[in-house]
């Protein structure tokens, strides 16, 4: 859980590998738009900022959250990727709908992390409020998604050792 004084955009880039000869899929939830936009361009930017080449960033999406799993499955299996990073918002609203997506999404992505030999990064906030997802998606704690992108990357570098 991030805090006050936490800020989810902050990387040392020497401690990164250079991400020049990596692919990276990512697969990014339409539902709550401006949130997951806001996410999938923290994510880009990292990775280009850490040598990813714009060509070499595959990007799909899905209708919602829930869909995140078999996005990411299909992406994983049709196209060659190093690494690929699921990106999602979902916000409690008034009914248990929250606690079953956010508990199957993340059940998903840890059966793909399990199945595949490429890692699944779980970038789905699961906020109790708008101004929490805001907060988290480029807001006061930075950008969920640049700390994503990073552990893609590192993540990614695993399969090169």
């Amino acid at each position: 859980m991030a805090t006050e004084n936490k800020n989810l955009s902050v990387y040392d880039k020497s401690k990164i590998p250079n991400a020049k000869s990596l692919r990276f899929g990512i697969v990014v939830s339409e539902w709550n738009h401006n949130i997951t936009e806001a996410l999938y361009k923290g994510a880009e930017e990292a990775l280009l900022d850490c040598g990813a080449l714009q060509e070499n960033i595959i990007r799909w999406d899905v209708p919602g959250s829930f869909e995140l799993t078999f996005g990411c499955k299909k992406l994983l299996t049709t196209e060659n990727v190093d690494a690929v990073i699921a990106i999602g918002s979902v916000i409690r609203g008034e009914t248990s709908h929250f606690d079953f997506v956010c508990s199957a999404t993340a059940e998903g992505i840890k059966d793909l992390n399990i199945t595949y030999d490429t890692p699944v990064i779980f970038c789905v906030l699961t906020d109790n409020t708008l101004q929490q997802a805001q907060d988290r998606s480029g807001g006061k704690h930075g950008n969920k998604g640049t700390e994503a992108a990073i552990a893609a990357i590192q993540m990614a570098g695993l399969g090169n050792n």
